[in-house]
């Protein structure tokens, strides 16, 4: 199972479950870690054939793809890309086929440029960003500004200038509107609280209680939905709140 996102530590509830049953690749995207390109490809797309080059040369010429917010786009033109080597397709909490007025009325609720948030410069902005993701507490309250600024020097101005222009691209007026119907099977994963933000083979399941980082907030439930989805199992109840976890 190939699982995408921005960078491969934001599966870090999910690796120790989901390697009881799957092969996994966990890379960081390009522009996110170490992961760099001299190519001028900023989309998507180009995301997306990397991706597939990187398993190609593994070896690896089946598999499912787990992914996470911007992460679920560069999946879903993976599977488009890769009709017959992408089996599987999870995606959680991504806006992947949002109308432009959608982007729009979501850009308006928040009130400020979205590169602001998504791309913070300064602790209030990083606070802002994790506030809106996660519905049930607030983790970063206790850690002091000169904590956040540091990481945000490490993780989010290295190479940011990249970052930027792979967010413009999804911005961009009209970005979406050329997304195809997928033949995988699809399970969308998302949570009710989700303020950030398929097909005759998609299915939808909704976590409650739960915002955009519901890969963190309730692990143990996205990864029971993944195993029984991709290995086809029939029971497709969501585990009881005795079963998710919570942060305290």
């Amino acid at each position: 199972m190939a699982m995408a996102a921005m960078r491969g530590g934001n599966f870090v509830y999910q690796v120790g479950s989901l390697s009881r049953n799957f092969n996994l690749y966990v890379p960081d995207l390009l522009f996110f870690g170490q992961s760099s390109s001299k190519r001028s490809g900023r989309t998507d797309a180009f995301q997306a054939r990397c991706l597939a080059e990187c398993l190609k040369r593994f070896g690896v010429d089946k598999f499912s793809v787990y992914s996470i917010s911007y992460g679920g786009f560069v999946a879903y033109r993976m599977a488009e890309i890769c009709p017959e080597e992408v089996e599987k397709v999870v995606i959680v909490s991504s806006g992947v086929g949002c109308s432009d007025d959608q982007i729009e009325e979501q850009i308006k609720k928040i009130g400020r440029d979205p590169a602001e948030i998504l791309l913070p410069k300064h602790p209030q902005d990083l606070r802002l960003l994790v506030n809106l993701s996660v519905y049930k507490c607030k983790p970063l309250r206790w850690l002091p500004d000169f904590f956040l600024q540091e990481f945000i020097n490490v993780m989010v101005n290295h190479q940011r200038k990249e970052k930027l222009e792979l967010l413009e691209h999804l911005l961009a007026k009209k970005a979406l509107i050329s997304l195809p119907i997928l033949t995988q099977e699809t399970l969308l994963v998302w949570g009710d609280q989700d303020n950030v933000h398929l097909g005759p083979r998609s299915r939808v399941k909704i976590i409650k209680e739960m915002g955009h980082a519901a890969n963190i907030e309730s692990p143990g439930a996205v990864n029971d939905l993944i195993t029984s989805f991709v290995l086809g199992r029939s029971k497709w109840d969501i585990p009881s709140d005795s079963e998710k976890f919570n942060f305290s």
